[in-house]
């Protein structure tokens, strides 16, 4: 049996959707099946179309007194580099 194999972005490994419609449709598709929220965006490196699971606008620096806060990795065991 042959199964398909989607292209992916050789920067991010993400798969690629030709057009907004495709991707929004595998969002939507993803919220059934999986109850997962997934957001669509256009990708600087490839121009394709990515599915994520980041809200919009969340890796925008914000300003809090004279400390900025930037994204950090969730991942476990994760301790960031003391200065």
């Amino acid at each position: 049996m042959h199964y398909f194999t989607p292209r992916r972005c050789a920067a991010t490994s993400k798969i690629m959707y030709h057009d907004r419609a495709k991707a929004q449709q595998a969002a939507d598709r993803s919220m059934v099946e999986r109850n997962v929220l997934l957001w669509v965006y256009r990708c600087d490196y490839c121009g394709r179309w990515h599915l994520t699971s980041h809200e919009p606008g969340s890796y925008q620096r914000t300003r809090m007194g004279s400390r900025t806060l930037k994204p950090h990795s969730r991942k476990r065991g994760y301790k960031p580099r003391r200065r």
